[in-house]
């Protein structure tokens, strides 16, 4: 990935951070593709600014400004997802990317115009909130990852995750999409893959693809 910006990395650490709203440089390096030297250089830079709470080798975490920064950003992003997808007609493995590059060039009052037209979305193609302009953030709904689930329980896909076109295309292919009921048939205890029954068919999905995957389980 070329020329990452400062909004990248502030949102990649609202995006990613842990429940106690912090998260480790190398997850940053991870999910951006870059060395942990060009991580270090720009959290010096995003700490100089005032956005981050940044001391080497310990964990980061947001300022009220970054946070503040963050949250716009997110909220342009899923709202040009949602336009992509739902006015575009984009199908959710390509919204992200395109959302990518047409976030940063945006003005504000275009967001705010779509995101009216488009009666004001709380969730995008992929499950996530979006931000009002106000900064509040619609509840989040409960849910676990598929990997979680046991042997003949059963969940409703409310979210996945959009970091990766071939997962969300693979995902698509077998049926997965929000809405969807998924039933465990079986957990392999050699790997933990999952035998799952979506639509009457069944299929054998791996570990990692499940964790991937959030659902609300059925009672």
């Amino acid at each position: 990935m070329n020329n990452i910006s400062k909004e990248d990395y502030l949102s990649i650490i609202y995006k990613f951070r842990d429940e106690n709203n912090k998260i480790k440089a190398t997850r940053i390096a991870q999910k951006l593709g870059v060395s942990n030297a060009a991580v270090s250089d720009m959290l010096k830079k995003l700490s100089r600014d005032g956005q981050i709470t940044y001391e080497r080798y310990k964990e980061i975490s947001l300022s009220t400004k970054g946070e503040q920064y963050a949250r716009n950003m997110i909220r342009r992003h899923r709202i040009w997802e949602v336009f992509l997808h739902q006015v575009v007609g984009l199908p959710w493995e390509k919204v992200h990317d395109e959302a990518n590059n047409l976030e940063h060039s945006a003005s504000d009052e275009l967001i705010n115009k779509m995101e009216e037209m488009l009666n004001f979305p709380e969730y995008d193609p992929h499950g996530d909130p979006i931000p009002t302009k106000d900064g509040y953030l619609p509840e989040i709904k409960n849910s676990v990852p598929l990997s979680k689930l046991n042997k003949k329980q059963s969940g409703i896909v409310i979210r996945v995750n959009d970091f990766d076109n071939s997962f969300l295309k693979y995902i698509s292919k077998i049926g997965i999409e929000l809405g969807k009921t998924i039933k465990v048939l079986d957990v392999l205890s050699f790997d933990k893959s999952l035998l799952v029954k979506i639509d009457r068919k069944e299929f054998n999905i791996s570990n990692k693809l499940a964790s991937n995957v959030f659902v609300e389980i059925f009672k």
